[in-house]
């Protein structure tokens, strides 16, 4: 589905249509810079760089999942269980990707120092603090604006959520050209994104739309030539943009029944599942594999003060007749058939190289198990995992006390993230945008970070 026009959570067909090609502000470096910098683009274009962000809203576990303390009292119900990397152990309860860790890294000395679900969202997506006055653009905006190439019918970030509205940041000041375009349900096409029915079958669809664009055409192109500027030049090519993606087909890319020029194997309905983040997951391979340089796939409700390990990993409710447990896979469950199947698919195809992956969400969940059988929130230290494009696989960096409560070698920073996924992707971190008051602004941070070498 196509969702509202909301400026915060992404981009509708109505502002999709109204500013696909907007303008964004940049920094103004020397003439020779830019050069340079402009060549450096167009070799990053061509090279088609993606990022898949792998949003898990609401905070999930990194002693549940990526550091696992067991025998401590912090260690909750899970055990650990070895990987394809040597020396690397995960939750028992994510097996697939397990045998796909030599590809992944883990950074498990992440400080954010964020508990809230608002501040750490934006922070998590931009590498910003939540500033009331300016809104500042996610990584999958600044990427696009940086990498995505304008020739491309299709938006250039994509989001692959439910709810939208509380999935990550937009553009920010960059403006909706570079919004993220939302896709609620991957398993149906979005709305509108064909030619009318009510302009009769195909045939005569086709040529009443080349009329239609035709004649928008010369009217747009009448308007320009009378010095309107450089905004009715790009409200042009906003409408150019949207008659390209309804007539291309480009746009089968969001059928999960097609792959390319051709009907779907069913192996990657297995390989994949059936449940909307493993949906998601596909869609965010063929959008990459499209030209698409960010798409980002949320999977809910990691927010579990309460009943965390059934939740979690739920290996049936009540007994049903017959005695036989009826099996309700738990969050675990989705995200490893999912994100394994996605590693793997896009190593296959050999797409790994080109595209960086970031799992990740708000902040990590307390050591400490409450009363509730729970966890709660906590930005002390905690864990992300990374791979592709630049980025080395098998690694561990950082790494935590014996209960998991502080850091005890290598931390990292949010920026220090940020600079990591920029420079994997081939983006300099020190890259700066220009905010709405001209102040420069570097894309990996305030202060801007430093790429984790060792895993670069």
């Amino acid at each position: 589905m196509w969702n509202s026009d909301s400026a915060a959570s992404g981009v509708g067909r109505r502002h999709f249509l109204k500013h696909m090609a907007g303008f964004s502000l940049m920094a103004a470096p020397s003439f020779s810079f830019l050069q340079g910098l402009y060549a450096m683009q167009d070799k990053l274009k061509k090279e088609h760089k993606s990022l898949i962000i792998l949003w898990m809203n609401g905070g999930p576990s990194h002693m549940d999942t990526w550091d696992m303390k067991p025998g401590e009292s912090t260690g909750g119900q899970f055990k650990p269980m070895k990987t394809s990397a040597d020396g690397i152990q995960i939750c028992e309860h994510l097996p697939k990707v397990a045998q796909q860790m030599k590809h992944l890294s883990i950074i498990r000395s992440l400080v954010s120092n964020e508990g809230d679900h608002n501040r750490g969202r934006t922070l998590m997506h931009s590498a910003y603090n939540l500033n009331p006055a300016i809104a500042f653009p996610s990584i999958g905006a600044v990427a696009s604006q940086q990498l995505a190439s304008k020739e491309l019918a299709l938006p250039a970030f994509i989001r692959v959520s439910p709810t939208p509205e509380v999935s990550g940041e937009g553009a920010g000041f960059l403006g909706m050209t570079y919004a993220p375009f939302t896709v609620q349900n991957p398993a149906a096409k979005p709305n509108n994104i064909s030619l009318p029915r009510e302009l009769g079958d195909e045939k005569a669809s086709t040529i009443r739309g080349d009329f239609r664009r035709q004649f928008l055409a010369n009217v747009e192109n009448n308007f320009s030539k009378q010095n309107r500027g450089a905004a009715a030049s790009a409200h042009s090519d906003t409408y150019k943009k949207a008659f390209d993606l309804t007539y291309s087909q480009l746009k089968n890319v969001f059928d999960l029944k097609i792959d390319g020029n051709k009907p779907m194997d069913k192996k990657y309905e297995e390989l994949y599942g059936n449940d909307s983040f493993g949906q998601g997951c596909l869609l965010a391979r063929k959008l990459v594999e499209a030209g698409v340089t960010c798409a980002e796939v949320t999977l809910g409700n990691w927010d579990n003060h309460t009943n965390i390990f059934q939740t979690l990993h739920n290996t049936g409710a009540a007994p049903a007749k017959g005695g036989m447990m009826a099996r309700n896979g738990g969050l675990l469950d989705r995200l490893d058939q999912g994100m394994a199947a996605l590693v793997q698919d896009l190593v296959e195809r050999g797409l790994w190289k080109s595209t960086v992956v970031v799992w990740m969400g708000e902040f990590g969940r307390t050591p400490k198990i409450n009363q509730n059988g729970g966890r709660d929130h906590w930005g002390r230290n905690w864990s992300v995992v990374v791979g592709g494009g630049g980025i080395k696989g098998g690694v561990v960096h950082g790494s935590t006390d014996k209960d998991g409560t502080s850091v005890k070698d290598n931390p990292c920073s949010v920026s220090d993230l940020f600079a990591t996924l920029y420079s994997a992707l081939g983006i300099n971190p020190d890259t700066e945008i220009r905010d709405p008051l001209g102040r420069p602004r570097k894309i990996s941070g305030e202060k801007g970070g430093k790429p984790i070498a060792s895993l670069i």
